[in-house]
């Protein structure tokens, strides 16, 4: 049996449950995939929520996640590319948080050897959205970009293809992460109103693009002076309907061929702001929805040993809250008091003699 993440309701990381399924088997074309690692995106969210049903139509119990990297299990007639004991990355259209999931071989790459599997398997959604947006643009050392929400997943990476390209980059943050801006080239700026003016603030030149990875910021956009189709957004529907914004949406297998190659390299990166096992889903989403984590939140389904492998920590427990404070107590010569184990007791016995020569 598998195990997967499903919704009944419309609502908060509340209504998510991890239920038992039966472990699916892959069809024409199809691979089994173990999961590894899973990343979480903001539109899940909103389409958990219920937020503009006609746009992202939902189909009660429903599932959730698109990014994954795992190990494929099985294969299905047709599959040429992959075998059983492969190492993948790739998406699906819904269900990826599962520990068991079928993908069409035609949306798997091999896992590059140098990316943790916590960044292959958050790759797809944030990096496939930021790689079209910019790319689309064809930005330059002339350009001005504005990215909301540029500490997060697709916010970072949006960031730095466009400096990538010489292009100078204003981001909004939570104060606590402008360092973290601030190693990948660009400007920040807090989150709150009068964001135009703050952008004039801290550059002199028009700005030519805009991306709103937060949402409900393209109003900004607009008094700045930015064209509408160089405004692009992920969440904000109003924006695209009312006022001719692009919606920025994830690319397909070639894009993320593209930017896992960037990423194997090092000429991009791609944190990881923490780890949530599967059965704390809940918890991981209420982080994900505060849009203050630097980089990816990803779900962890299976714990892998690999260096700086990170896993998130146990909760804290009674008894931890006193390790390493100093308690009140009479000196014990812990020597003294635990009897030899194996001997007659004489290397105690030489090192009483050799204390008491030291005194």
């Amino acid at each position: 049996m598998a195990h997967a993440v499903r919704f009944s309701e419309f609502g908060g990381p509340e209504v998510l449950e991890v239920v038992e399924v039966p472990t699916p088997e892959p069809g024409e074309g199809e691979v089994l995939v173990e999961v590894f690692a899973a990343g979480l995106n903001p539109a899940e969210s909103a389409v958990r929520r219920g937020d503009h049903r006609e746009r992202w139509p939902v189909q009660l119990p429903a599932t959730q996640g698109r990014d994954l990297a795992g190990l494929v299990v099985a294969t299905g007639p047709g599959v040429s590319r992959f075998a059983r004991g492969d190492e993948v990355m790739g998406f699906v259209d819904h269900g990826a948080q599962a520990t068991h999931v079928v993908v069409p071989e035609t949306n798997l790459l091999p896992r590059p050897p140098a990316l943790s599997w916590e960044v292959a398997g958050s790759l797809y959604t944030a990096g496939t959205t930021a790689w079209t947006a910019v790319e689309g643009l064809g930005l330059s050392p002339s350009d001005t970009v504005v990215v909301t929400a540029a500490a997060g997943g697709v916010g970072c990476l949006a960031a730095q293809f466009a400096r990538m390209r010489g292009a100078t980059v204003v981001g909004t943050s939570v104060e606590t992460r402008f360092d973290f801006l601030r190693q990948f080239g660009v400007l920040p700026t807090p989150y709150g109103p009068a964001l135009a003016e703050r952008v004039r603030a801290l550059t002199s030149q028009p700005v030519s693009a805009f991306f709103d990875f937060l949402g409900g910021e393209t109003d900004a956009a607009r008094e700045l002076g930015v064209p509408a189709a160089r405004v692009f957004t992920v969440l904000d529907w109003d924006a695209v309907d009312g006022h001719d914004a692009v919606r920025a949406s994830a690319g397909d297998v070639v894009a993320l061929s593209r930017v896992a190659a960037l990423a194997a390299a090092r000429r991009i990166r791609l944190p990881i702001a923490d780890v949530f096992p599967l059965d704390a889903v809940g918890d991981a989403y209420r982080a994900l929805d505060k849009r203050e984590a630097p980089g990816k939140i990803v779900l962890g389904l299976r714990v892998v040993d690999y260096p700086a492998q990170r896993v998130r920590e146990p909760e804290i427990k009674e008894q931890d809250v006193t390790l390493g404070v100093a308690t009140p107590h009479e000196h014990l010569d812990v020597e003294e008091a635990v009897p030899p184990a194996i001997g007659d007791g004489s290397v105690r016995r030489r090192h009483r003699e050799e204390r008491a020569r030291e005194a």
